[in-house]
């Protein structure tokens, strides 16, 4: 097997975005990772497109088919890939593997997904198709109801606070602020959440304990990255970052037949087959953008990748450790908190965000001093599905 790098990133602003049409999101991002590959108007020899929903929402499907025709890719090999919000992750893992077994050198790899042209509650029941049709989805279950649920277990097991969920909600959303990528640039403050009497109208409950400030927003966007073999790379005009390691694990469908529903076992496998494929530990991870759909899961995966003891992360997050210049700095990017998380995109846009760490080409508000391995979480189903990336920086 070979060692694959990322050699081209490409992103466009997370946000509402009605002037363009979710084929045109999928090749702006792809341009962008192509050119800063380097390769100019050189054809690829796959495309791989993560993408939950098209069918759904835009009333399109084989997306990957139009987007090879739309950038004149002709005749690449093209497939679309769904999992989920972990369709970006699969899509990176499908690229990776293609590379690496020596089948393809070029691959583009691409996450997109264009949400905020139906309405909130439509959205909602979109995302809310990946639970169970039977025991879950036809009783009315939301992911925000799955994840309110998860979040009170949590708190009377762990000692998890409204205070540490806070935290990481303030955190995120002051980095989304410094990320001009981000959907949510608006900052927030401890004082304007506990004391500001408006916040009961602005920041009402959802999923009971959980805020709309413990939430991420229904966006648009798209992201995209460039992967090559490592061997044949030659007088790289940028640092090359591998991608060393990569796990993916599963676990129930439904939450009630899981024996302790807080305990995510998919992301602790999945995050530990990364790490070991790359041969580090957690400790050795410098910076790490996590699937923070919602703050509780930002605390959780923390601990059960290996950062924290289980318990710790909130109290972590609280104490600033996983804060800009903390022990283990997360989502420096504003994460999906505030970044945004059009869902298919947000796999391969935890991958870019790493890469412009790893580079060290971020200004210096949100660039981590010397970050030379990076790590990734992406969340499909409640837990059900999970991707996790090892990056890391090639000394030249």
């Amino acid at each position: 097997m070979r060692d694959v790098a990322v050699i081209g990133v490409g992103m466009i602003p997370f946000g509402r975005r009605d002037e363009d049409s979710l084929m045109e999101m999928l090749a702006y991002a792809s341009l962008k990772a192509l050119d800063d590959a380097g390769l100019g108007d050189k054809s690829v020899d796959a495309v791989y497109v993560g993408n939950m929903g098209s069918g759904m929402l835009q009333h399109q499907s084989a997306i990957a088919s139009s987007l090879v025709d739309r950038l004149s890719l002709l005749p690449a090999p093209a497939d679309t890939v769904e999992n989920g919000p972990a369709s970006g992750g699969s899509a990176v893992k499908n690229g990776l593997l293609a590379v690496a077994s020596g089948y393809y050198d070029t691959v583009l790899v691409v996450g997109g997904e264009k949400m905020r042209e139906v309405t909130g509650w439509r959205a909602t029941d979109f995302v809310a198709t990946m639970t169970h049709p039977l025991a879950e989805y036809v009783y009315g279950i939301t992911l925000p109801g799955m994840a309110g649920m998860f979040t009170r277990l949590y708190m009377e097991k762990y000692g998890v606070t409204r205070e540490h969920l806070v935290a990481v909600s303030i955190k995120n959303q002051e980095m989304g602020g410094r990320n001009p990528y981000a959907h949510v640039e608006m900052a927030i403050t401890k004082e304007g959440i506990f004391d500001d009497p408006a916040a009961v109208v602005n920041n009402p409950v959802i999923a009971d304990p959980l805020h709309l400030y413990d939430a991420c927003p229904v966006s648009d966007g798209a992201a995209a990255l460039i992967l090559f073999p490592l061997e044949k790379i030659k007088n790289p005009v940028k640092p090359p970052v591998v991608i060393a390691g990569f796990g993916q694990a599963t676990d129930t469908h439904t939450l009630q037949e899981r024996e302790d529903p807080t305990d995510l076992k998919a992301v602790t496998l999945a995050a530990q087959q990364a790490l070991e494929m790359a041969k580090l530990k957690p400790s050795d991870i410098h910076v790490a953008e996590l699937h923070d759909a919602f703050t509780i899961l930002e605390i959780a995966e923390s601990e059960h990748i290996g950062f924290f003891k289980k318990g710790e992360g909130g109290k972590a997050a609280l104490a600033g450790k996983t804060a800009f210049g903390g022990t283990i700095p997360i989502n420096l990017s504003g994460g999906l908190k505030a970044r945004g998380h059009p869902v298919g995109a947000t796999g391969v846009a935890q991958v870019v965000d790493i890469v412009f760490q790893l580079r060290h080409e971020l200004p210096k508000d949100r660039q981590v001093k010397n970050a030379q391995n990076g790590l990734t979480v992406n969340f499909g189903g409640f837990g059900n599905n999970v991707l996790s990336f090892v990056l890391r920086r090639v000394q030249q």
